[in-house]
């Protein structure tokens, strides 16, 4: 079955806005780094939901998203999660308290130094290098979350 949701990195002063996962009990991605974002909900377009949960996630009201792709992840060949990548400028004053982890202000330098998903950094180096083209990756994972194949097309 398919799953959508959308992944938002902010930016402010050459860093993004990045998430600790730390405060779910089950978290499948806890103690790992990234940015905001979550499942598209019915009725919704992926950058309504985008927006939604840049607000939900961090108290920002955001208007200039811009599409950077669409990552593909599959779990063991039976489920895949599509999930619409965006960037954007951050507002001023800082993000409110998030109950899914702790959101802090991260240098770009350092972002590939954080504790990540092996398929996060993928497209996450792209980003950092100002890579402007529309990407359409597809990750492939095991049972025991090791990154087994990545395809890109972009």
């Amino acid at each position: 079955m398919a799953k959508l949701s959308t992944l938002i990195y902010l930016e402010r002063e050459g860093k993004f806005l990045m998430m600790l996962r730390n405060k779910k009990k089950v978290d499948i991605n806890a103690n790992k780094w990234l940015g905001v974002g979550g499942k598209v909900e019915a009725g919704e377009s992926p950058y309504q939901a985008a927006l939604r949960e840049v607000y939900e996630e961090t108290g920002y009201v955001v208007d200039d998203l811009k599409a950077r792709g669409i990552i593909t992840f599959l779990y063991d060949q039976d489920e895949a999660l599509y999930i619409f990548l965006y960037t954007g400028r951050a507002k001023e004053g800082d993000p409110c308290v998030c109950d899914e982890g702790e959101l802090h202000y991260i240098e770009k330098e350092k972002i590939l130094d954080l504790d990540l998903w092996e398929g996060d950094r993928v497209f996450l180096k792209r980003l950092l290098e100002n890579d402007p083209r529309f990407m359409d990756i597809r990750l492939v994972y095991d049972k025991e979350d090791r990154l087994l194949a990545v395809e890109e097309r972009c």
